[in-house]
Formats: C-alpha cells, structure tokens, sequence
C-alpha cells in the first residue's frame, strides 16, 4: 500500500486578505472532485503507510484505514478477505448502495495556553494529522470468535476484531500541513490511540460495528479540556451514480429518541446523527435495484465520565465560494457571543481554534431538511439565503462531539461508538415529490420510518453493555422498566414536611412486566451468538454441485450465555448473486427435539403457558417420565400432560427433521463413524478426515447435492448452523449469514478431472451476440451493478489448474491475456471469464478472434465469433 502526503503551505498576509474579502484561500480545491483528485494525486510511497482493511462479517461492509479514518473518499479497495472492492461503506451488504465518503476521529484539548487539536482527515482532505507507526509496524491485527476462523482467539470480542495504533506526534512538514490560518506547524497533542473495531453477522447484530479507542496521553503536558468528536462526511449514492448526482442531494439530522418496541409509553434514548439520501433514489414512481433507502449513522456508547456536554453540528462546505458555505449559528448572547471563523465562513471550521470551537461549544442544530424555517425562537440565526435548496438535500458534513475530561501523562481513557445503519428510511418512493415542503417539512419528516435506525442503534447499545447482566458482580444489573396493567393500594402513607401533609399512595402491581433497558455500565461487547458455521466445500460435476463439511466445531462449541452446547442443526442455501436477499433455502436438518411449557407464573405476575428449559430429546423425555413409549406431541394446551403437581404441553423444536439417511437431503458421509473422545489426541487416523488441512472426526462429515443445474452458470452456495435460542432470556433460534461462508462455483467437470483425461477447453457462448439479452436472462450482470459495456462475459470451461488465456484478432494482435492461475485447486479452477474488455481497457468490436489456452502439458486453439 501507500502512504498519503499532504503538504500546505499559507502565508499570513494570504489569511488576513481572506478575512478581509471572503474570498477561497488560494492553494486550495475549488471542488469536492478537485479535492479529491488532488488527494489522489499526493498518495505516495511515503513512510508511514497508510492502510486500509475492510469489516465484511455483517450486513455492512466498512473500509478502515490505519489513521484514524474510515471510509475510502469514495474510492474502491480491494477487501483483504474476498479480493472484492469495496466502496467506503456499503449497506446492504452487497447492495452497491454507499453510505460514506470518509469519516474521521478528532480530538482537540488546552495545553498550558494553547489550543491544539489533530485530526484524522477534514473538509479540504489536506489535514491528517493522526498516522501509524512506520512498516513493519503499524499495520492491522485480527482476532474471532469463530472457532472456523483463521483468526481465532479467545480474547477476541466480536466474529471480526480488527486492531491498530496510531498517534497525532508526526511533525514530518511532507506529511502534516501547518495551520491554516497561522501558518504555524503542527504541533502534536502527545496521544496514541489504540483502536479496536468489532462485527458480527448475528441477525440482531450485523447492522453495525462498535469502535472502541483506548486515548492515551504519551506526553509530558497535562491535556486539559479535551473534546472529542466523530467527523462524517456522509455521502449516499448507488455506485452507477458516483458523483455530484449521488453527493449533493443528502440529508443529516439527529434522533434523540424513538418509541420503545415493549410499547407502555417508553422511548428508547437513541442519539444518533445520520445521514440518509433525501428521497432514496426513486426510479419515477417506483423503487429499484439504485434505491439506497437506508440510513445510517453515528453513536457514542461510552465517554469517560456521565457527565459530559455533547454537541451536534453540521454544515454544508462550498469550495469555491466561501460566503456560501453554510452551518446553522446561534445567536449571540451576553453569555455567548458570536464566534467569528474570521475565514468568511459560517459553517466549515478552519485551523485549529475554529476546529476546536465546533468541538467544543454546546450546540445541537436543527435538522437540515428545516434549514429554511425560522429558528430564531430556539435562538438560531435567521436561515441563509439559498435556505430552500440546503433544505432539500447538499453535500453535508457533521460531527458529533463531546467532553471536556482531562488526561493526565501516561493516562489511558476509553472512549466507544457505533456505526450504525437501518433499512426502509423512505417508505414511498413519491414522498419527498408530493410531501416536501422546504417551509414546512414536518409532513415528509413523519413519513420517514427512523424504526429499524432505533432498533439498530439499541441493539448496538445492548450488545457493548448487556441490560440485565451484573458483569462485575456488584448486585448492580442496570436500568429497568415496568410496565403494569393491573394494580392494588397496598398502602397510604402521610408524610407530615415544611409544616404540610402529603399524602403518599404506595401501589402494588398485580399484573406488570418488567425489562432492563441499559447495562451495569461496565462493557461486555458482547452478544448471544449462533453456533459456528462450518466452512464447506464444493465438488463440481456436469450440471450438479455437491456441498460437504464437517460439522465438529459447530456441534461442540459451548455457548458463552448458556454454557452449553446449544446446536439444532443445519441449513443448506443457494443463490444467484451474492445478497443475503437472494439466498433460498434448499434443504434444512435439525435435532429431534421438544420444548416443554410449564403452567405457571409469568415474569408479569400473571398465570400462563412459561418455556423455561432448553429442549429436551425423546429419549430424555421417556427416561424423564419412565415412560419408554412416551409421546410429548399427543399433549397440547387444550389438553395437558399432568405430573409431579404440574401441567405441561409439548411443541416441536424447528422442524424435527431428523433423518440423514435420504439421498435427496442432508446426509451423512460416513453413516457407520461414531463419536470420538474430546481428546483429539487420541483419535485414530482411520477416524477423521482433513478440514482444510486440519484433521476431524469423520461422525460430523455431511454433504447435500444439489442436481439438475444449468452448467453454464455458477452459483452461490453456503451453509449455515442454528441454535435454539435461549429460553429464559426470550432470545429466538440464531442463525449463521449465508453470505459469510458460501462459495461461488460452476457446475462443470472438475479441473482434476479435466487433466486426468484430457478433455478439450471450450467457450461460451460463441458467437456472443450483443443484444442478446444475456442480463435480462441473467447470465451476466446478475445484480446490475456494471454498465451494460462493462458486464459482458465470455466464459472458458474445461480448464486445467494452471494456464495462460490469449485472445487474438484474426490479423495476429494481441487483445487480452488472462493468467488462470488455481495451482490448488477449489472453486473455479476448470473456469474464466473474459470481460470483453482488451488489454488497452477499451470494449472490443464486432469480429472473428483466436483464443489460444496454453498449459504445461498441451496448447489448444479456437474460434469465437462476436457480433454487437
């Protein structure tokens, strides 16, 4: 990778006639494209590097970089995982709809007298401040939870920890910028952040990613007032509209609260900033595959202390045009008065004094959409004159701060947040056409469905502080609410104060239901999860794929809540394209089990059905009851099983398809194999079989086939493991994400099998015709993301592992060399595909053209013909 060189060099008599004039300081970009490319054109081989890693477990797929930032600018990179590219922050997964352009960690203080803050990246993308140590240090570390992981860990929190470090004390002038407006070299704080993001693909938890910040003082100077802050640069747009189409037209705001799912009047306190598209990209009257109707945002789930001040304040930057750059103000007051940037600017803030000023001063705006309604009453100033066209949607920053703490020499603070996102913002696609109202936005705002952002944001939450669980074991399990319906007067008290009576009415709840809402305060960052999912492997033939793994560490891994091993079975999948949406489920095998209610007294204090217990298995049912003909689905709750003083009934756990036997479902490998001893020293070599080079028992060796496939185009395969739940918490059955181990293969003859027998490469289809409606079929462009140009595809089967593709035109040029390069073997060693696309990037022409496939043991030649 490489490394990022900013360098900005301003006089002070350029800074005094920008007060004076309001005019852009020259040196600067004029444009969010200019500034852009002008970051581009600095990256460099410079040390240290800047590197970037992507989170891809959940249902968003995040870059971070080792500086303090996330998010690419709106570039693409290449996930270190998959080999996909991916754009900043892309929600849903797979769904090519972005929801970032960059985000950054600020963090400004008072040291002695001065006023300091260092940044990971700002406005003008001239300022990053915060780097990693030079190679070989400085780059990621990984850790799992996933048994199946390469990266697994017990110390990790999360299915994907990622680590890095980095501090604000590089002072290299070819690497740091001076201040804008002093023209005085950066001058570091002292701080190292070791930083550390989490993911999981839970469904109740991969709508997010929780960042926590160990903040250390690695100075010599008292760091007093710190504030700090989470900067986003929040663009919205689908990756066929990367531009100022898909930058300008976005909305921010903030959720305090929202309406709190038990109901009974409560308001989960949400606190989040966002940024959402303004109408989610309708196509006229109708959604389609470009539409992000999504949000996401920002959450601080820890500070340092209970007490702090937050702030939220956005603004909209004009490159060009200073007196058009635009963040709501407040008014001056005795108390307050007026800040002014000196800069000409009401919004982006410039320098370190202006920077540390929006971190720092006590403001929350208004939302964006009611820039044009008057706020003066709240104490805002008056709305700008272009306050009807920023109220429809801009280019729009914000950062969400808050402090002050100090941080003493070699002191460590942790700090938290959450990124987090919700689907289904927009609900109709002609809302913001017929309900918007630049003078009366309340209409489009009650349309705007922030449930699944309030849902997420609890979730993400609950996850970094579990409610209910005492995690230092103080007596002290968090906050909770009661929601009763019924009650008596247990008693009257009269209280005789001040010289009056007050008449005190005690009640007591006869029928209520009480749930922790917060945490203790102490972190867990951590969440119920399913079993591991096993990894799995495709053999290809003509027309059929068959899927085998081995089920060992998902059937014997412990669950951190229960404390037992809480496997149910498994669930085959296939698709079309790489959306978890797209996933259709094939064949699915669980335990045989039962759940067992109990008459009783529900946690409301009413009598009911209770499902207090894991399931039980038939035998343990007939030993349980000395019953060996026992039958648990003959009891319903219409008719009761009474024993030992108590009244049950009986329910399938899932589906209770149980037999393995079948060669149309799930079986088993090795039918006749028995279970090892947990030892797996003492397991014979007769008795396991290699998993990806790891020897397991052969008992847990499964396949599934699927049969009657179009060999001519691949598929997406995966299998998942499932809980079954946890009763006494409510939690359902959890399920693994399809998308986190499903693999992509043809059902074709096998590479192996290719060179044992020779067999002769061919392509298709040939000819290639051009209109031949080859997307609309779905053999090409499946989820519509590339220009029709871009997405045409020639495919070479009947490959062998290792080989050299050449396309040649009839008259002897060379037009494309593709390297098939799977000395291993796996998915897609027999198969390539040719873009259309030549070795200059430019889309071939219609004509006659030779390909020639050359491996180490024969040379085989064709013809294919394209007409477009």
């Amino acid at each position: 990778m490489t490394g990022i060189v900013t360098k900005l060099t301003v006089s002070l008599s350029l800074i005094l006639g920008l007060v004076a004039t309001a005019v852009a300081r020259p040196g600067l970009p004029q444009s969010k494209q200019e500034a852009l490319d002008r970051y581009l054109e600095q990256v460099s081989t410079a040390k240290p590097v800047v590197l970037y890693t992507a989170h891809n477990r959940g249902n968003m797929q995040l870059a971070i970089a080792n500086n303090g930032t996330f998010g690419t600018y709106g570039q693409d990179i290449p996930d270190p995982f998959t080999g996909e590219r991916i754009p900043s922050c892309v929600y849903p997964k797979n769904s090519d709809h972005v929801y970032l352009w960059v985000g950054a960690f600020w963090i400004g203080a008072v040291v002695n007298r001065d006023t300091l803050v260092s940044v990971g990246t700002e406005d003008f993308y001239v300022t990053q401040e915060l780097w990693p140590d030079p190679p070989p240090f400085g780059g990621f570390e990984y850790k799992s939870i996933d048994a199946n992981s390469q990266f697994f860990d017990p110390d990790a929190y999360s299915e994907q920890d990622i680590f890095c470090t980095y501090t604000d004390t590089v002072t290299d002038p070819s690497l740091v910028s001076s201040d804008p407006l002093t023209a005085i070299p950066h001058r570091p704080l002292g701080i190292q952040v070791d930083q550390r993001s989490m993911a999981w693909s839970y469904e109740y938890a991969d709508d997010f990613i929780l960042f926590d910040y160990q903040l250390r003082n690695i100075s010599r100077e008292r760091l007093s007032k710190v504030y700090m802050g989470i900067w986003v640069d929040g663009d919205v747009w689908h990756t066929s509209r990367n531009g100022p189409e898909g930058w300008n037209d976005d909305i921010v705001g903030f959720l305090r609260d929202f309406p709190a799912p038990e109901g009974c009047g409560f308001r989960d306190t949400v606190n989040i900033a966002y940024t959402a598209d303004n109408d989610g990209d309708p196509d006229g009257s109708s959604w389609d595959y470009r539409s992000p109707r999504g949000v996401v945002g920002a959450r601080v789930v820890r500070t340092p202390s209970d007490s702090l001040s937050y702030s939220y304040n956005w603004w909209i930057i004009n490159y060009s045009d200073p007196s058009r750059d635009f963040g709501p103000r407040l008014l001056s007051t005795p108390n307050d008065p007026y800040f002014d940037f000196g800069t000409g600017r009401l919004g982006t803030p410039e320098g370190d004094v202006n920077k540390y000023y929006v971190l720092s001063h006590r403001e929350f705006d208004y939302d964006l959409i009611t820039t044009a309604v008057n706020h003066e009453d709240d104490g805002y100033r008056p709305p700008p004159p272009n306050a009807e066209e920023y109220a429809r949607g801009y280019d729009t920053r914000y950062i969400l701060s808050f402090g002050p703490f100090t941080i003493d020499p070699g002191q460590t603070l942790p700090i938290s947040f959450a990124w987090v996102a919700g689907e289904y913002l927009h609900r109709q696609p002609q809302d913001f056409e017929d309900l918007f109202d630049p003078d009366n936005p309340e209409r489009f705002y009650e349309a705007l469905d922030f449930s699944n952002l309030a849902l997420n944001s609890r979730w993400a939450s609950w996850v970094y502080d579990n409610p209910g669980r005492d995690t230092d074991d103080d007596g002290y399990a968090g906050k909770f609410r009661v929601c009763a319906y019924d009650s008596l007067i247990d008693r009257i008290d009269t209280i005789t104060s001040g010289g009056g009576t007050i008449i005190d009415t005690i009640y007591r709840y006869t029928n209520a239901d009480t749930a922790y809402y917060e945490g203790d305060g102490v972190p867990d960052f951590e969440g119920a999860g399913p079993p591991p999912a096993p990894r799995i492997r495709v053999i290809p033939e003509n027309g059929k794929l068959t899927i085998r793994w081995n089920g060992y560490r998902s059937e014997t891994t412990r669950d951190v809540f229960l404390g037992e091993i809480d496997f149910e079975g498994y669930r085959v999948y296939v698709a079309l394209d790489d959306r978890r949406t797209s996933f259709s489920l094939l064949q699915s095998y669980d335990r045989e089990d039962y759940n067992r209610y109990r008459y009783g007294t529900l946690p409301s204090g009413r009598d009911g059905w209770v499902l207090e217990e894991v399931p039980f298995t038939l035998d343990s049912l007939r030993i349980l009851f000395a019953d060996p003909d026992f039958e648990p689905l003959v009891y319903s709750e219409a008719r009761p099983f009474y024993w030992d003083g108590e009244y049950y009934y009986f329910t399938r756990q899932d589906f209770n398809q149980s037999d393995l036997t079948s060669p149309d479902g799930i079986r088993k490998v090795y039918p006749d194999a028995l279970p090892l001893d947990p030892d797996s020293s003492s397991w014979p070599d007769d008795e396991v079989v290699l998993e990806y080079g790891t020897p397991l028992p052969k008992y847990y060796e499964y396949e599934y086939t699927l049969d009657n496939l179009l060999p001519t185009i691949p598929y997406y395969v995966a299998v998942t493991a499932f809980d079954f739940g946890s009763p006494a918490s409510g939690l359902p059955a959890l399920e693994t994400n399809p998308t986190n181990n499903m693999i992509l293969e043809y059902p074709q003859t096998p590479a192996d099998t290719v060179e044992k027998y020779g067999l002769d490469a061919y392509v298709y289809p040939n000819p290639y015709i051009g209109d031949g409606e080859y997307a609309r079929i779905g053999f090409e462009n499946r989820d519509r993301s590339r220009a029709p140009e871009r997405a045409r595809l020639i495919h070479f089967a009947n490959l062998p592992r290792v080989c050299t593709i050449s396309i040649y035109s009839l008259d002897g040029d060379l037009i494309r060399r593709i390297e098939h390069d799977y000395p291993s073997g796996g998915p897609e060693s027999q198969h390539e595909t040719w873009d259309l696309i030549t070795r200059n990037t430019q889309a071939v022409v219609s004509g006659i053209y030779y390909w020639v496939v050359e491996s180490a043991d024969r040379t085989q030649m064709g013809k294919l013909v394209i007409v477009k």
